[in-house]
């Protein structure tokens, strides 16, 4: 049982120095204490890594729809201007023709 690289053996030794310092009536108070104090941390924690989960996919989405509106744009004005002016194509497509003859 490895706990922050910590093994039993090391557990244990911590445990009989803290229960030489501080007394076996203090000592679950503080143990308490400790619980809640890692328990705040991990919450935090918790709370951040969706925080930024949420924002990271926001952003992909952002950087989607982006990506979606250059292709729509760069899509776009081609077609346009072929639906815009259709004699121009054909006389240039004429022209052309005109020319391999």
């Amino acid at each position: 049982m490895n706990v922050f690289g910590v093994g039993l053996p090391e557990m244990a030794l911590i445990f009989a120095v803290a229960l030489l310092v501080f007394g076996p009536k203090k000592l679950p108070e503080i143990g308490r204490s400790l619980g809640k104090a890692m328990r705040s941390f991990q919450d935090a924690s918790q709370s951040f890594q969706d925080q930024f989960r949420q924002e990271s996919q926001q952003l992909q989405e952002s950087v989607r729809m982006t990506a979606e509106l250059e292709s729509d744009q760069s899509q776009s004005p081609q077609s346009s201007d072929s639906a815009q002016n259709p004699s121009a194509n054909s006389t240039a497509n004429g022209t052309e023709a005109a020319r391999n003859d």
